[in-house]
């Protein structure tokens, strides 16, 4: 796929730049839904089938995915590249504006409120444990819970406190 002019921000846009791509890699990236099903239906935006396909189909060629090979009558797991793993720090600037200057659902904003006050080095522990989930590196020793868990930490948080 050549972009159509040699400017590197042309060059991303034409593989990120619209709606449904970043939101297809943030439900791989932070819901870790692998498979087509998992993507259509737990797309908070509700993607439409025909759309979902082009863009799991795009991303593949562009490099960001990989679709494992299913035999008949079973589903193709999708998994990140290293260009997949990349993509998280610019999801998380799209995050941290959005969380400055968009309203939204007090647990979906309590995730990227957590990265932003983690830091860059939260995000360097995301996509360690991307590595270890799509690429099958070995997992890098740390103390109490990985940076997953923590996520679904203040996302239950987040939500208990909207309960109660």
């Amino acid at each position: 796929m050549e972009p159509r002019s040699g400017c590197p921000i042309n060059a991303a846009v034409e593989v990120l730049g619209d709606r449904w791509s970043l939101l297809v890699l943030r439900d791989v990236i932070f819901g870790d839904r692998r498979y087509f099903r998992a993507l259509l239906t737990g797309s908070l935006e509700g993607i439409a089938s025909n759309i979902l396909a082009d863009r799991l189909v795009r991303l593949v060629e562009a490099g960001i995915l990989t679709r494992g090979t299913a035999a008949r009558g079973q589903r193709a797991r999708y998994s990140l590249t290293e260009a997949g793993i990349q993509t998280l720090p610019i999801i998380y600037a799209l995050g941290n504006w959005g969380l400055d200057w968009r309203p939204g659902s007090a647990e979906l904003r309590s995730r990227q409120q957590l990265m932003r006050d983690e830091g860059p080095a939260f995000i360097e522990e995301l996509m360690d444990e991307l590595r270890v989930r799509h690429l099958g590196a070995p997992p890098k020793p740390h103390d109490g819970p990985g940076a997953f868990e923590r996520l679904s930490a203040a996302y239950a948080a987040a939500e208990q406190k909207q309960v109660d």
